[in-house]
């Protein structure tokens, strides 16, 4: 099919236009000598940290204790490197929303401490994502074995990502942890906020749709199944309307909890006492007592004998 260059002619038009919405949009521009941190390269460092916290089931096979600290040397050099270049250029990007006329310190130097600090603190990621595997293999009857819930189970992926980034995000780092959240996200339909506090040994079963709130505070040994959705109740706004941000907002779920699928639990003073069990399709925004079972009442099932009609093939009723 040939190419109509009579239709070509008007392309620098629409490149002006676009080009002209640069500068008016400017919120969704960013535009100079100073990049933000890439998308690419945070995929990359998370996935050199997932074959550190889990060694064999990533990229390099043929791990054993004679090869592996060379293995892990190379990773931990490359990720100092990696992540000095990327917190550097999230501090750089925060320095010049927040405060643009501020003396710039070395950033390059305090991310450098940044990616040290967070790589010191690998040894108790990996002893609490051990307690998470475990849980998830008591947890589910269908786990043939922990190699399958390593390889298989995206609930635990999307957990290791988390415990990473929260420690990032408690570091004092911009952007790069909601960005590594977001993209545990997009690959398993499980949305976990860097800034949640979630305790060891924690199970997420089936796991899509699950969306966890910013200031929640989760216990011990807690088990959520699909679509849970610990959220907001609603957002206290300032007098000029403006929504006020730090505010607790989320619910706090006491040890032992288990939420079954698609229950929502709202509100920062919502709180789920330990050993509390939610029941699924469960609407909450007050808190339940410990040891307490909360489901709905058993729904009516309506059977209609075939052929007959809407008005009058009422069979009975459950």
């Amino acid at each position: 099919m040939a190419t109509d260059v009579r239709l070509k002619e008007g392309l620098p038009e629409i490149t002006e236009a676009i080009v002209g919405t640069y500068a008016e949009c400017g919120r969704s521009s960013h535009l100079g000598h100073k990049p933000l941190p890439s998308r690419e390269a945070v995929q990359d460092i998370l996935s050199d940290l997932l074959d550190l916290l889990f060694p064999g089931y990533g990229r390099r096979q043929n791990l054993h204790m004679g090869n592996v600290e060379y293995h892990v040397g190379d990773l931990i050099d490359g990720l100092h490197d990696k992540l000095t270049q990327q917190v550097t250029r999230a501090l750089r990007h925060e320095q010049d929303c927040q405060q643009p006329n501020r003396p710039i310190p070395d950033l390059e130097a305090l991310a450098q401490h940044k990616a040290i600090e967070l790589l010191k603190r690998l040894p108790d990621v990996r002893l609490v994502l051990d307690e998470d595997v475990g849980a998830a293999y008591a947890g589910d009857p269908a786990a043939k074995s922990y190699h399958e819930i390593l390889f298989c189970y995206p609930g635990l992926e999307a957990v290791a990502i988390h415990r990473v980034a929260h420690e990032l995000l408690l570091l004092g780092v911009p952007l790069i942890p909601r960005m590594m959240t977001e993209w545990a996200h997009s690959k398993t339909g499980i949305d976990l906020h860097p800034g949640a506090r979630i305790g060891p040994g924690f199970f997420i079963d089936h796991g899509t749709g699950v969306v966890i709130g910013e200031t929640c505070d989760i216990g011990r040994n807690v088990k959520l199944y699909q679509g849970v959705t610990l959220g907001a109740l609603s957002f206290p706004r300032d007098e000029a309307g403006n929504i006020i941000r730090g505010m607790k907002r989320h619910p706090t779920l006491e040890d032992e909890v288990v939420v079954y699928a698609n229950a929502t639990i709202l509100g920062g003073d919502t709180v789920i006492g330990h050993n509390a069990v939610i029941g699924s399709n469960v609407w909450l925004t007050q808190s339940v007592p410990a040891n307490t079972v909360v489901t709905l009442e058993k729904p009516q099932l309506r059977f209609k004998k075939p052929g007959s009609s809407a008005d009058h093939g009422l069979d009975y009723v459950i």
